[in-house]
């Protein structure tokens, strides 16, 4: 059987900063670089929309951020949409952290085992209190909570209303504007 080699972040920094990576569409998953799916159409437009929606409602209270990336301790993966503290300007050197985020949301249209499995697992170890994965195929947002032991415990489908996020009690998160690619 074949060992492949892990991968640390800080190498993972310096394939990126000297230009090793340019190009690729890769993230950083549990040691592994990983490449990204492609991005149709629905899925890129359903991000886009969903973090502009999310910017309006949590505006003043959070930073929205739109694929990019986030640290974990052997991870780098880019979820779809990063909700993390303010201020912005803490990240101009460094990318968030666990303890910076409050939750993050993939967008699954072909990818869903990929986010239910490998993502979940990731974000559950690194204790990120709120994952939400939004099914575009079924059409409901799979809102997963309460990390414990590399795992979320809580586990709910929700196809329409709206979600409370934990870190925002008194903010509701449309489930239609959210999966809704129409303005």
């Amino acid at each position: 059987m074949t060992t492949l080699a892990k991968w640390f972040i800080t190498d993972y920094h310096r394939m990126v900063k000297t230009g090793i990576l340019q190009g690729r569409r890769v993230e950083l998953l549990a040691g592994d670089i990983v490449e990204m799916s492609p991005e149709t159409p629905i899925y890129y437009t359903t991000a886009k929309r969903g973090a502009k929606y999310l910017e309006e409602l949590l505006s003043g209270k959070a930073d929205v951020r739109f694929n990019g990336p986030i640290t974990l301790t052997d991870s780098e993966p880019e979820p779809d949409i990063a909700i993390v503290r303010l201020p912005e300007s803490a990240y101009r050197d460094r990318h968030p952290a666990p303890t910076d985020i409050f939750w993050v949301i993939e967008i699954a249209n072909t990818n869903l085992k990929k986010d239910l499995d490998i993502k979940a697992a990731l974000y559950a170890q690194a204790a990120i209190p709120e994952y939400w994965v939004l099914d575009l195929t079924a059409q409901q947002i799979i809102v997963l909570r309460n990390p414990q032991q590399g795992q979320y415990i809580e586990e709910q489908s929700i196809s329409t209303g709206t979600i409370t996020p934990l870190a925002f009690a008194d903010r509701a998160v449309s489930v239609q504007r959210l999966l809704s690619y129409q303005a």
